[in-house]
């Protein structure tokens, strides 16, 4: 991927070439995705994947978790420190951390990791761009993202000529943020390094969660757009404003979902059903045990999972200070009754008819062209396995104890 240029008023804007930087996607990460797409490349993986899935037998194979350091992952977190998955039956490894997108993927599809949290439009990519076989089982979590621009941006509009910063373009991050400036007559473009960027114009770059903070402090970016607890970071540290809540522009929208490789979906039944009722579970307690959650996924937490302190995840989890966003204008639908994050497992298929149908309108780097081929309705079907999921929440009590329709329905609402 090219550089991307800063706005006229902001310092340039670094963007790393190593893989060793920890960085959300490097040219490196961006080449080796891009070198998946190949069949004769990807088939090295494939046969690796293959062999380690043939290696064990039915409830015998380990969970072996891939994950990020945000709130999305809560589940497979939450579902490891507390021993659900040995309560299934199941052994499981110590879960690893990765710092990009990139490696997660990559790991997931040579079968280092085989239950992985990815963001929902890049299942779309691995599936059908990159031609691995996957199935969403479940959704990890529902909002849990936002806007946040520097303390002197009063609206969106502010946001012309400048540059914001998304995780990855297949994110529901880049999708939401350009509904948001369409709406405010704004166009989203990606400027060479000391390129003019128009005053109706927000240049968009690719920054890892990690850096937004300090790219944000340092001025190099106007805002970003990403999961927790990083704008819940901003706000502590005094360098930035939630501007908008993603669920308050897509109300109660899924971000990241459970990823399991197909053959295991296939092969394996027993032990994808175990997989996703122990996620199952460990959404319902973090439901109840908002504040115990922080403490167990923070770095003063006995197996240290993420590195950011309990009063960062507890302002996100616990949410306290919601309200004040709906008195300040912040939240601008108040009668959508939303947590800043919560935890509904059950993945709708409108959810994902409009998520195809949102990712066709939004502007993606790279080669996009698989995308003209998806029907929503087909990809809803193809993508996303509800047997082991619903299953699941029968046990635990039935849809009503996550607030979902007993027929399994919903209308998406939508609102920039």
């Amino acid at each position: 991927m090219n550089d991307r240029s800063s706005s006229r008023t902001e310092r340039p804007l670094h963007v790393c070439a190593s893989s060793a930087c920890d960085c959300g996607l490097t040219r490196r990460d961006m080449l080796r995705l891009s070198a998946l797409t190949g069949a004769a490349v990807a088939a090295p993986f494939l046969s690796a994947g293959d062999a380690r899935a043939q290696a064990f037998k039915g409830d015998d194979q380990p969970v072996k978790i891939g994950y990020l350091p945000i709130t999305d992952a809560t589940p497979l977190l939450v579902a490891h420190g507390r021993g659900l998955f040995e309560k299934e039956g199941l052994k499981a490894e110590a879960p690893r951390l990765f710092r990009s997108w990139a490696q997660i993927v990559e790991a997931f599809v040579a079968g280092q990791v085989n239950v992985v949290h990815l963001l929902t439009p890049a299942t779309l990519w691995v599936r059908y761009g990159a031609k691995f076989p996957a199935k969403i089982v479940a959704w990890n979590h529902i909002n849990g993202s936002a806007l946040t621009v520097l303390p002197e941006i009063g609206k969106v509009a502010d946001l012309g000529g400048r540059t914001v910063a998304i995780p990855f373009w297949y994110s529901i991050h880049n999708i939401l943020l350009q509904d948001v400036l369409r709406k405010e007559g704004l166009s989203a473009v990606t400027r060479a390094r000391g390129a003019a960027i128009g005053p109706k114009e927000v240049n968009l770059v690719v920054l890892a969660p990690a850096e937004m903070v300090s790219a944000l402090a340092g001025k190099s970016i106007a805002g970003f757009i990403v999961a927790e607890p990083f704008n819940a970071a901003a706000e502590i540290a005094g360098v930035g404003k939630v501007l908008r809540f993603s669920g308050d522009v897509w109300r109660d929208h899924a971000c990241c979902v459970t990823f399991l490789a197909e053959r295991d979906v296939a092969e394996k039944p027993e032990w994808a059903q175990r997989v996703t009722s122990a996620l199952v579970k460990a959404q319902l307690w973090t439901r109840d045990n908002r504040l115990e959650t922080a403490q167990l996924l923070s770095n003063a937490g006995e197996r240290r999972y993420t590195p950011h302190p309990p009063q960062t995840l507890a302002k996100v989890l616990a949410a306290t200070d919601y309200v004040d966003y709906e008195k300040s204008g912040v939240v601008q639908h108040k009668g959508w009754a939303q947590r800043r994050i919560d935890f509904q497992p059950y993945p709708y298929a409108s959810y994902t008819e409009q998520l195809v149908r949102a990712i066709k309108a939004t502007k993606v780097e790279g080669d996009t062209a698989f995308l003209d081929a998806l029907d929503p309705k087909f990809v809803a079907g193809d993508l996303v396995d509800t047997r082991f999921v619903r299953k699941a929440i029968d046990s635990v009590g039935g849809p009503q104890v996550f607030g979902v329709p007993a027929d399994y329905a919903r209308r998406e609402t939508i609102a920039a």
